[in-house]
């Protein structure tokens, strides 16, 4: 970078990754999320943003692979320069010892920093998440549980979430010794002082957010310690704290002036198995867009390269009707639970490249202005097939925080500029897909 951004970031997932992104530009922070580490060039084209990011996928990758990759990773963090560098975790902190571990991520990031203390920030009011005395609390259509009770992540096929206190949890990925910051700690009045002590001898500090108050406390805190603790872990609630640093009025949206269009038709993939996903997709295909059902095992087995070549053509044909298509790998209880018994990491690694193959394909031969991926670790994987290397926001869709549409750079002519959004499983309203057809943003809309 040609500059020193205020914030570096690294998302151990795709929709991860957007969404600090959307928490960033829209309180006033340009942002460029590269989707791998960026070459000199690529890197120098957006040197004058004051956020600059990474896309990743050690959410769903083995300790193996994080300690092969992830020091390449913090040090590119570390060499830009930034004020306060972020390692991205989802707000629903689903990991364990073998896939997507947070704890041996940390290890590595500190011994990289050489930092004796990283601070953990989960809580995000703005995304229905609250960490309070250590426990995490996630929202689902309107009620607030214990994410160890959350209908969905207590079941999640790969990583399910059997454990609330997330100190207890992040015992079982790492030897650093986890310190707290309850609220109790975190009121207006609160002093420094304590907060100090327990950074002083602790490897990890976990600072709840439970609500607004306590989120200003944060980001404080945050910022003030930036000296000693430059590398922090955390959800995008990381960047909702500093906001109330870094601006006079942290709730006021600013949407870049782009100029984007409702589209006539697009193409999804979709290969999470949330419910929530699931309605969205029955929507859609109530309102005006055609199915495409896929098979997960086929998609993941020796003969993918043949099912993918049906998708295509079979998706070709679906938008030469003047028709949006869905191409979804699940739907439905019979699907959740066929997909709940393949929790092999490469299975899934293969399903979401072959869907983005077949995105790619769509996207390109039906000369598509917009295309839409659904699934965290499905977006990572599909991504990689798709030949873009960043991503700016283009429309915030508050209803939906944190799976905002994208505009995409790409060396390639036939995709650059293209409108994508990415959705992790459990974000959005029911409409989300009719949303990301109908999003606009006029180049005159500002504030």
């Amino acid at each position: 970078m040609t500059g020193r951004p205020r914030l570096a970031f690294y998302g151990d997932d795709l929709t991860g990754s957007t969404d600090v992104m959307e928490a960033l530009a829209t309180r006033g922070l340009p942002t460029v999320l590269f989707t791998r580490l960026p070459t000199a060039e690529e890197a120098a084209r957006f040197g004058d943003r004051p956020a600059v990011g990474v896309a990743g996928t050690s959410r769903s990758e083995s300790p193996a692979w994080m300690d092969a990759h992830l020091p390449d990773v913090f040090r590119w963090m570390r060499d830009t320069g930034a004020e306060i560098c972020h390692y991205k975790i989802c707000s629903t902190f689903d990991s364990s010892p073998t896939i997507g571990s947070i704890g041996r991520a940390i290890d590595i990031g500190a011994a990289v920093f050489d930092q004796p203390m990283v601070p953990v920030v989960v809580g995000a009011p703005q995304l229905k998440r609250y960490t309070a005395f250590g426990t995490l609390f996630a929202g689902f259509r309107g009620e607030t549980f214990r994410i160890d009770r959350h209908p969905v992540m207590r079941r999640h096929p790969v990583t399910p979430m059997d454990e609330a206190d997330l100190r207890l949890h992040l015992a079982g990925q790492t030897e650093r010794s986890v310190g707290l910051v309850d609220p109790t700690r975190l009121q207006p009045a609160a002093a420094d002082a304590p907060v100090d002590a327990i950074a002083a001898t602790a490897g990890i500090v976990l600072f709840d957010v439970l609500d607004a108050v306590t989120q200003a406390r944060v980001g404080h805190h945050l910022w003030r310690l930036r000296d000693r603790a430059r590398l922090v872990v955390g959800s995008s609630g990381v960047e909702y704290a500093l906001n109330h640093v870094w601006s006079d009025d942290p709730d006021a949206l600013v949407v870049p002036a782009t100029d984007t269009r409702p589209a006539a038709r697009m193409a999804v993939v979709s290969g999470s198995c949330s419910p929530t996903t699931e309605r969205q997709i029955r929507h859609a295909l109530a309102h005006g867009f055609e199915g495409l059902p896929l098979d997960h095992a086929l998609l993941a087995g020796p003969d993918a390269g043949a099912v993918v070549e049906a998708a295509i053509r079979a998706g070709e044909a679906i938008l030469a009707r003047g028709r949006s298509v869905v191409a979804y790998t699940a739907l439905g209880a019979p699907d959740h639970a066929r997909d709940s018994g393949s929790a092999d990491p490469s299975a899934g690694h293969a399903v979401g490249r072959a869907l983005g193959r077949i995105l790619a394909a769509l996207v390109r031969r039906a000369g598509l202005g917009r295309a839409m991926v659904a699934g965290g670790d499905t977006s990572s994987h599909a991504l990689q097939e798709l030949g873009l290397y960043a991503l700016e926001l283009a429309v915030p869709l508050p209803q939906s925080p944190g799976s905002p549409l994208c505009r995409a750079h790409s060396d390639d002519a036939a995709v650059d500029g293209l409108e994508i959004a990415f959705k992790g499983g459990q974000v959005g309203d029911d409409d989300y897909f009719s949303a990301i057809l109908a999003a606009a943003n006029t180049a005159e809309t500002g504030r």
